[in-house]
């Protein structure tokens, strides 16, 4: 039996199959499952086992509603991640607090609107509404919010916030208590709240999952279409428009669709040059569904062949990453995977001749490879694209004491590249969602301006064969990556390597079949691009 589509899976989701017995015939019927709730009281206790505190509130406001400067255009709505991973809630003007002692999380909506507004823009959500969407304590309107924690500052309760500049102002109350100030605490939380969402929940997991299949799909549609682009902007097109097209309408970052020399410069974004006469497309791309992120890079070459110098460098990238995903597991140390990718590179462009005159352990002690491999090798993955760990940022886990002198050097050049704190040391757990994405790039300013004027990797760099390999741009392979129990599980199903090319190649001789066909009956050359999204 063939496995369900993608429509018919998502169908079979949302029913329970039920047996029935009538007389003496089984009646199957379908009946819907009830719509699984944002869990966000198992979230708030999650953080409360990190704050550790016996008492207490917890409070958090979300986005508020904002306007451009002298316009009447509302700013674009994007939900502060804290709050989000609080509530599920998507809507601007609210907040949550979390009773620390009886459990309680409230979240705090706007009043239902009337009038004008409502013509404008329809009705706020309802308490009903909000209350299928997460499974909070209660739901009560942002107006009374002030007297509620008021009353814990008259108690003496400690007010947890995030941010000194998001206490509340109480603008609306006349008498203040005067201990009002000491009453906040605004250092605890980012940390507890930080190390509860490195470590997601199954809801989250199933969500970034999501936003990986619809990733997926835009990046096969751009192989798909391919040999019709003649710009980077039709690339971006093709992928944003089947990300929307699956109700997924907010890319994790903004699309990355560099060709040629372009793809050497690692966040570019203005995908409007022309694809002809260029080798590879770099194509760093990934939605986020219900918030969740996904972030996927694939290289692939625009005629469907690689040219000798692509191959060899794509071939070496590959390997840093299969390398590096393999040793993704509970206990793994972020810095010695990182260092593996380096260890690979130096192999390789040893090997290629690109870097010579020395020997491997001089190649690793100059760094050189960070000419070539300038950036980090793994993002914690979530809320954010680059989501936050235990120490706020990822993963350099290499235990103090226990670096040799040139892991060290390493070590602090990615502190420095990175700003890394000094006392980072976390390393891989379960639940953890990371990204693993190895790169090589022959960015010209970065070698002739930058590392062949450093003499200590200038003298290894085999300058005399930069020209040939500038054409290639930059090769980067990314996939997001899930710690489980007992190893990995790669979350990205994105074609890559030769089944990337197997799909630009079968489209491309449809497409000349194709146009064949309709030279023979002479239609319209304007007729061709008709279909060509899909």
């Amino acid at each position: 039996m063939s496995s369900p589509k993608p429509a018919e899976a998502d169908a079979q989701a949302e029913f329970d199959l039920v047996n029935e017995a009538e007389h003496d015939a089984v009646v199957v019927t379908l009946r819907p499952k009830p719509k699984e709730k944002y869990p966000a009281k198992l979230h708030a206790r999650k953080v409360l086992q990190n704050l550790n505190e016996a008492s207490g509130l917890i409070y958090l406001p979300g986005t508020p509603s904002l306007y451009y400067e002298d316009s009447d255009q509302e700013i674009f709505f994007r939900q502060r991640r804290y709050f989000y991973y609080l509530t599920g809630l998507n809507f601007p003007d609210c907040a949550v607090t979390y009773d620390i002692k009886r459990d309680k999380l409230i979240v705090w909506i706007p009043p239902q609107n009337t009038g004008r507004t409502v013509i404008y823009n329809g009705f706020n959500p309802t308490k009903e509404e909000i209350a299928a969407i997460a499974d909070f304590s209660d739901i009560r309107d942002i107006t009374d919010l002030d007297d509620y924690i008021i009353r814990f500052i008259d108690y003496g309760r400690k007010i947890y916030v995030l941010h000194k500049n998001q206490q509340p102002t109480f603008p609306n109350h006349q008498s203040i208590p005067p201990n009002t100030e000491s009453a906040y605490d605004s250092s605890a939380l980012i940390k507890a709240m930080d190390a509860a969402r490195v470590i997601k929940s199954p809801y989250e997991i199933k969500a970034i999952r999501k936003a990986n299949a619809i990733t997926t799909q835009a990046h096969v549609n751009v192989l798909r279409g391919l040999h019709n682009f003649e710009n980077e902007a039709e690339i971006e097109a093709v992928f944003l428009a089947t990300c929307v097209s699956e109700q997924a309408k907010q890319q994790a970052y903004g699309i990355i669709a560099g060709s040629g020399e372009n793809a050497s410069t690692l966040h570019y974004g203005a995908n409007n040059e022309p694809l002809k006469g260029r080798q590879l497309v770099c194509l760093d791309a990934g939605c986020e569904w219900k918030n969740y992120a996904s972030d996927v890079t694939r290289t692939f070459p625009i005629s469907g062949k690689w040219t000798k110098e692509s191959k060899e460098i794509y071939d070496i990238v590959a390997e840093m990453q299969e390398e590096c995903i393999a040793m993704c597991k509970p206990g793994g140390n972020y810095f010695a995977i990182h260092m593996r990718a380096h260890e690979v590179a130096i192999k390789g462009l040893s090997k290629l001749g690109l870097i010579h005159n020395g020997t491997m352990i001089e190649y690793y002690w100059a760094g050189v490879s960070r000419a070539f491999f300038p950036h980090g090798l793994v993002d914690y993955m979530g809320l954010e694209v680059h989501d936050v760990g235990r120490h706020g940022a990822l993963l350099y886990g290499a235990e103090k004491g226990h670096c040799s002198d040139a892991s060290k050097l390493y070590h602090d050049i990615l502190r420095e590249m990175l700003g890394s704190p000094e006392e980072t040391q976390d390393l891989l757990e379960p639940g953890m969602v990371i990204t693993v994405e190895p790169g090589i790039y022959f960015n010209k300013y970065a070698l002739e301006e930058v590392y062949l004027k450093d003499q200590a990797i200038a003298k290894f760099i085999n300058k005399d064969m930069l020209a040939k390999y500038y054409p290639v741009g930059g090769v980067r392979i990314e996939d997001d990556i899930l710690i489980t129990e007992d190893g990995y599980e790669n979350l990205t199903t994105t074609p890559k390597g030769d089944e990337a090319l197997k799909i630009i190649n079968e489209w491309k001789e449809s497409k000349d079949e194709k146009e064949a066909l309709e030279d023979s009956v002479q239609i319209e050359v304007a007729e061709r691009k008709k279909g060509w999204l899909w």
